[in-house]
């Protein structure tokens, strides 16, 4: 199943450079390790904001959930999750197809 996660990211004013950057440090291996997995599909930036969007491709909501809260950031993130489902206009490209669909 196709998942659009929206993180929206605001730190306290309070924390410490060096502790934002070993956030961001841990998020960005956890995010790598579900890039090469295959679980995180890709993820963008949203221009002008501490934000991203990401597609993640899961077996479903439960395996989503626990991806998510998995995140070091997450207790810092706004997530807004939209699941996706083939539109008859598109064409296929693999990049966006589910696991499920492919088998």
């Amino acid at each position: 199943m196709l998942f659009l996660a929206r993180m929206d990211v605001t730190f306290p004013e309070s924390m410490s450079a060096e502790t934002k950057a070993d956030f961001q440090a841990r998020e960005k291996e956890y995010s790598s390790d579900l890039q090469r997995r295959g679980v995180m599909k890709g993820i963008w930036r949203i221009v002008g904001e501490y934000a991203n969007h990401s597609i993640f491709d899961v077996d479903g909501h439960d395996e989503l959930h626990a991806i998510l809260s998995g995140f070091p950031m997450f207790a810092h993130m706004k997530v807004r999750v939209t699941p996706l489902a083939t539109h008859p206009n598109a064409i296929t490209d693999d990049f966006f197809t589910s696991a499920e669909d492919r088998a």
